[in-house]
């Protein structure tokens, strides 16, 4: 396959980036960072989860982004009394055509392309462990038997912040699965107003289909094979252990108030994403400009507060704020 690098289809995947966008942008107002974000997450081939309160439009997006990138769309809606087979799929007795009774497996709604698990932190702990090897293996395994997911695959959770009666937090492991954490802002004035215009009315915008599940893949591959330089993957390796309350050189803030640093998930996370994020600007090989600018969603749910942290409610982006500022870039370093 050839190297990313190929002028002519680094063009061709920044125009279908933009299309992307744009379309989605006739139906969301707003939302510029998170919906680039968003978009960074899937070309990378990540999971995604959206905090925000409610009515903020994170499960139209989804909606939204499945029309425009041709997705088959699955919704499970996470309830206290949610099982593991309500969402996996489960064995049932059936006729064969000869009248014999047989067991056959009934997908459930994880076997579609992309997947909105609502308010995940209202299902209970049995029921998130469920998640995880569909997050990560992209199969489930029931009966015996592993029955592979749809390709591509990709789960897009969101939770409620601020109500917190009645739900179950997302463990460590739950929460390294997801390649990006991003909080969906309020609107401002301008885009209220404009949303009172676009949705208040009898009729929806209607969405064009700008890609195809083979093509969203086929793009994933090549930019994998966008070439990273060893003082990049250096400096984006000690992002990682700057988050690390046991380093020497930790921040004052980290050793004081971080009781686990990132995984090293979180390093892919942060060379996969600056890999898509260095293609829509245009590079054609990673920068730390692009390891930075995906810091804080790739980083901001792998770094665990303490009590004393979790007390004073410190800010896990300001911490990633003060590292990116603490740990010099190869740049800077040769200065």
């Amino acid at each position: 396959m050839a190297r990313f690098s190929n002028l002519h289809r680094m063009t061709q995947f920044r125009a279908l980036f933009a299309q992307l966008k744009a379309e989605m942008q006739k139906a969301i107002v707003g939302y510029d960072e998170m919906l680039t974000d968003v978009l960074v997450a899937i070309f990378s081939g990540g999971h995604v989860l959206l905090e925000g309160v409610p009515g903020l439009g994170k499960t139209f997006l989804v909606r939204t982004l499945s029309q425009v990138i041709g997705l088959e769309p699955g919704r499970v809606q996470c309830t206290p009394d949610l099982m593991p087979a309500d969402i996996l799929g489960t064995h049932i007795v059936g006729e064969d055509e000869r009248g014999r009774r047989v067991l056959r497996y009934e997908k459930g709604p994880v076997f579609k392309n992309l997947l909105l698990v609502d308010e995940i932190n209202r299902a209970t702990p049995k029921t998130q462990a469920a998640l995880l090897e569909v997050m990560q293996e992209r199969c489930v395994t029931t009966g015996g038997e592993r029955h592979p997911l749809p390709e591509p695959f990709i789960v897009l959770a969101t939770q409620n912040p601020m109500e917190m009666e009645g739900t179950y937090p997302l463990p460590e492991a739950q929460l390294d699965r997801f390649m990006f954490k991003i909080k969906v802002p309020f609107p401002d004035l301008d885009s209220l107003v404009e949303i009172s215009r676009r949705t208040t009315g009898f009729t929806e915008p209607k969405l064009g289909r700008m890609a195809d599940g083979a093509q969203l893949i086929a793009m994933q591959h090549e930019l994998a094979q966008m070439p990273v330089a060893d003082p990049v993957a250096h400096y984006a390796s000690r992002l990682i252990l700057g988050t690390h309350p046991e380093q020497p050189d930790a921040l004052p803030e980290v050793k004081r108030y971080v009781s686990y640093g990132s995984s090293p998930r979180g390093l892919q996370s942060l060379i996969r994403g600056a890999r898509v994020w260095a293609a829509v600007q245009g590079g054609t090989a990673v920068s730390t400009d692009d390891v930075r600018a995906i810091a804080h969603v790739a980083l901001r749910h792998r770094v665990i507060l303490n009590f004393e942290g979790e007390a004073a409610q410190v800010k896990v982006d300001d911490i990633i704020t003060k590292l990116l500022d603490q740990v010099k870039t190869p740049a800077a370093q040769a200065a």
